[in-house]
């Protein structure tokens, strides 16, 4: 009698280990693609990477976030949204090594992925239930298309074991992945340029003529060759907590003003122009600026001055602080209620006569001149609460940054670039100098560690804005250093001293190195 014995079971079918990661990788783009796509629907800041990156920036010490303002400037956001991305994409890899012989476990990695932005989205403020569709959106189409990438690559019945699939396949595949990759691109794309048109469309509003327009500013404040003393929009800059520009209509949004008051308001985009409006030019300053940092400017601000706000409400006495709220994923600043009613401080609708764009703060936003912008700017506004130092802390101050924030007095040399170049037929420096409220009285400028030199001011347009000064070499040609410090109008000279921007704002004396030419 003949035995048979029972042949071992084969096993698993998979294609090579390069072919497994990139299924893996290929879905775990399809689900970025896809979630992205739906978030043009929700809201850009529903965004499943957006999502994660976002909470990352909240989680971050704050002596990190320091460190990556100073080394990437603006170029923060991009850069963490692109590293949330890469990420995704090589824990998608691994998990497409796993797809054939753990399946379960493949999915239930890429169902962790999502359940990540997918938690963030609803517990982050502003977001809603819609914020956590693209998270879901992004789940499914993950798990989705690994099963059906799975298929198609895997060996068929007959093929040798670890053969892998034909070519044939794995281009089908291929192709079906970086087609629905780039339908999700372009139909974002296309997306995405309806809504800015039909945003700009709705935007163009009338803007309301100021009851008390802006004075002009004296020919003189201009110094020839320096910096624009009037920053344009494009070159205005932006730091906030936000990684993607919030886009908010006017219709349906309200500006709420309550907290310590006897008549609480709830004003609607058209209630808010229709009150009476300032114009005035203010410098602002962000505290993350560096010694000599790009983080300053100033335009031509048009909007409702707190006073007529707060005479309006009738904040109680004790009142000291005002804790201003803001569309942007929760973010608060606190403000001093005496900051609001001694200078021109206002409730922004315009900015260098134009309506308030995207990226600096629509439908409306806080200006107050001599505080830095962490408590003082507040964009997006969609509440005013008056309350007290002593009850309440807002986002930056709960991170350790300084409670008050006033501008410190600071100066910086703009001609000639460092390690620049001036010619003996115009051996002219110049720059700029801010001590926003209390005005600039005296701008020095030190060659080689020799005797302090008064540099020539520009015309003052105001004790609000930043001044302009120039000096003129007379030197010998060749490597200098050049230093400069001023004076504002109180008495004080920045100090020598040099200091990071964490807690209060950085301090110290602007150097360069240049060049006379012979």
């Amino acid at each position: 009698m003949s035995t048979t014995t029972a042949e071992p079971a084969a096993a698993p079918a998979e294609p090579r280990r390069g072919v497994r990661a990139l299924v893996g990788l290929a879905s775990a783009a399809i689900a970025l693609s896809l979630g992205h796509l739906t978030s043009l629907l929700t809201g850009a800041a529903s965004s499943p990477a957006v999502l994660v990156g976002s909470q990352l920036v909240d989680a971050a010490p704050t002596p990190v976030k320091a460190v990556v303002v100073r080394l990437l400037g603006t170029a923060d956001k991009p850069i963490l949204i692109g590293g949330v991305v890469v990420v995704t994409l090589l824990v998608g890899a691994l998990l497409g090594l796993l797809a054939w012989r753990r399946p379960q476990l493949a999915n239930l990695g890429i169902v962790a992925i999502g359940a990540v932005g997918l938690v963030v989205a609803l517990t982050r403020p502003g977001l809603g239930l819609g914020g956590a569709v693209p998270s879901v959106v992004a789940i499914a189409a993950g798990v989705t298309a690994l099963q059906v990438l799975v298929n198609v690559t895997s060996p068929r019945p007959g093929e040798p074991v670890g053969s892998g699939p034909n070519r044939r396949r794995v281009l089908l595949g291929g192709l079906g992945s970086a087609a629905v990759v780039a339908l999700s691109a372009g139909g974002g794309a296309l997306l995405s340029g309806v809504t800015r048109a039909g945003d700009a469309a709705r935007r163009m509003f009338t803007l309301p003529t100021a009851g008390s327009p802006a004075p002009p500013l004296p020919e003189g404040v201009q110094v020839p060759g320096n910096t624009p003393f009037s920053t344009s929009i494009e070159d205005f800059y932006r730091i906030d907590i936000s990684l993607v520009t919030p886009r908010h209509e006017a219709e349906g949004w309200s500006l709420t003003i309550d907290g310590e008051v006897d008549n609480p308001l709830t004003l609607s985009y058209d209630e808010l122009l229709a009150m009476p409006m300032i114009e005035r030019d203010i410098t602002l300053t962000c505290v993350s600026n560096e010694v000599g940092g790009p983080y300053v400017g100033t335009a031509r601000w048009l909007g409702v001055p707190f006073a007529e706000i707060i005479s309006r409400v009738g904040v109680r006495p004790g009142s000291d602080m005002l804790l201003s709220h803001s569309l942007d994923g929760g973010y608060t600043c606190s403000t001093p209620v005496a900051a609001l009613t001694d200078r021109d401080a206002m409730v922004a609708i315009g900015m260098n006569g134009e309506v308030l764009p995207d990226k600096n703060g629509f439908p409306a936003r806080m200006v107050v001149p001599g505080l830095f912008g962490y408590v003082s700017a507040t964009k997006w506004l969609e509440r005013l609460e008056f309350s007290r130092f002593g009850a309440q802390t807002a986002y930056w101050t709960d991170r350790g940054w300084a409670e008050q924030g006033p501008i410190l007095t600071q100066s910086r040399i703009d001609v000639p670039d460092s390690l620049g170049t001036i010619t003996p037929d115009k051996p002219v420096l110049a720059g700029v100098a801010w001590a926003q409220h209390r005005g600039i009285a005296k701008v020095e400028l030190r060659i080689d560690d020799g005797e302090w030199q008064e540099a020539k001011l520009a015309e003052e347009g105001g004790i609000d804005l930043w001044r302009q000064w120039s000096f003129v070499y007379e030197g010998s040609p060749g490597r200098h250093k050049a230093e400069v410090r001023a004076t504002d109008k109180t008495g004080d000279t920045q100090p020598e001293a040099r200091q990071p921007v964490f807690p209060a704002g950085a301090t110290g004396w602007h150097t360069i190195q240049f060049t006379l030419a012979d």
